[in-house]
């Protein structure tokens, strides 16, 4: 066994294996796309998000539509959905071209959308991970929301059922854009 100090001592470099950074803000993530590439959440920074996990075949999939008018109506101010389509709940397609056949053809979604990923358990993709530490956990269905703050740090989670156009939510939204608190 050598003695570090002493390898220092000689010269020899040391290897350690460097740990992870973890991320400082949701702007310092980034999800596959759901076209291929990478949807890079630094492109969203100062932004306004809400973070929702979605699903083609759930009962609560309708709120697609109110989803894309939330983005539609705040975008101007500085405000995006972020659809992150996934299988955990056994209600989600695992070819990407089916889900974004069906979010143009039933909804007209223009909001952008990560390829299907894991937003929950071991598997979970970071940002939802990031999300889940922050605001009290993973998702519990489909169509949970995180609204997240131009700081990329204040984070609020919504249940499923929150519809998109909830006072709670829209009054929540209001409050990220003017730079008060989500509460």
């Amino acid at each position: 066994m050598v003695d570090l100090s002493r390898r220092a001592l000689l010269g020899a470099p040391l290897m350690m294996a460097a740990a992870p950074t973890p991320a400082q803000t949701v702007f310092d993530l980034s999800l596959p796309a759901l076209e291929g590439g990478t949807l890079a959440l630094a492109e969203f920074r100062d932004r306004v998000l809400l973070v929702v996990n979605t699903a083609s075949f759930c009962g609560y999939t309708p709120q697609y539509a109110g989803l894309q008018k939330l983005h539609d109506r705040f975008e101007a101010r500085g405000f995006a959905v972020i659809g992150v389509p996934s299988n955990d709940f056994n209600q989600e397609s695992t070819d990407s071209r089916a889900v974004r056949q069906f979010c143009d053809a039933m909804y007209g979604i223009t909001f952008p959308l990560s390829a299907v990923s894991a937003v929950r358990g071991p598997n979970a993709n970071p940002l939802h991970a990031f999300l889940a530490a922050r605001a009290g956990g993973p998702p519990r269905w489909n169509f949970h929301k995180y609204l997240i703050g131009r700081d990329g740090r204040s984070v609020r989670a919504f249940p499923t059922q929150t519809e998109p156009d909830a006072p709670v939510l829209t009054r929540a939204i209001e409050a990220a854009l003017a730079g008060r608190p989500m509460a």
